[in-house]
């Protein structure tokens, strides 16, 4: 959803977890006083023996969505992170194999792997939502280019040309799935998060009927239990998107290309 996404790019994860336990910890607290102080009954206890049949089956299911959903994301994350990997690795096998070639050519593609490294590592941003930059796009193809114009001279510089041909097809293969899958990466639908949002109130609303004549005890009880609902739609919230917030994948391989390349300072 929009608001997911904005939440994600522009909310510190720390303050949006602080967030959401003050507001569903806090919002919990309200509803259970108003209810104590309306209903004086629940202070009794007479309904715990139905809400101890019913609690252990809501959360049960509860605990099992959540575990499926977080598992699921989690996976999304790092099969994002895995291409991301590949792309800066087939990077890195190119620049350790252009030595075999004679120095104008090891020269080109230094400066045409740093280049792709740079504009890719520069492009992240919008290459999170999915889109490409000129730069990028311009700096791949004269890396094509460069690659294409040599002329192996012994058996060696083909067998490295034929290897490093292989590489470069692999690497612009996973900045093509990085990027179809960051635009394809729409995080979660909304029936999803209904259901989300649904079990999550019923686990919060079983936890408050429960009686207890020692307010203390009851508000401590549905706190804990409130302090773990905001902590899974903590989770739910930051692993819906592969390539944004901080437990996003990084352009981390990528930078180290260009840091290989790169001269000694």
């Amino acid at each position: 959803m929009a608001v997911t996404r904005w939440i994600v790019i522009n909310v510190p994860s720390s303050l949006l977890l602080a967030g959401l336990v003050v507001v569903i910890a806090g919002g919990t607290a309200v509803a259970q006083a108003f209810v104590r102080r309306r209903v004086p009954r629940i202070k009794q206890g007479k309904q715990n023996e139905i809400a101890q049949f019913l609690f252990p089956v809501i959360a049960v299911v509860y605990g099992f969505l959540i575990g499926f959903i977080v598992l699921a994301l989690w996976g999304q994350v790092n099969t994002a992170d895995q291409t991301t990997r590949t792309e800066g690795a087939m990077a890195t096998q190119l620049a350790r194999g252009r030595e075999v070639f004679g120095k104008a050519e090891s020269a080109r593609i230094r400066q045409s792997l740093l280049a792709y490294g740079r504009a890719a590592a520069a492009e992240w941003p919008s290459a999170a939502a999915g889109d490409t930059t000129p730069e990028a796009e311009n700096a791949l193809n004269r890396l094509h280019s460069t690659y294409e114009s040599i002329q192996p001279r012994n058996d060696t510089q083909r067998a490295f040309l034929a290897s490093s041909l292989a590489s470069l097809k692999d690497m612009s293969l996973a900045r093509t799935e990085r990027l179809l899958e960051a635009r394809t990466n729409i995080g979660p639908p909304l029936s999803l998060w209904m259901a989300v949002l649904l079990t999550s109130g019923l686990v919060l609303g079983f936890s408050a009927t429960f009686g207890s004549e020692q307010a203390l005890i009851h508000y401590g009880m549905v706190a804990a239990v409130s302090v773990l609902v905001a902590t899974n739609l903590f989770l739910v919230t930051e692993l819906s998107y592969a390539y944004l917030g901080e437990f996003a994948t990084s352009p981390e391989p990528l930078r180290a290309v260009v840091e290989a390349l790169s001269p000694p300072r």
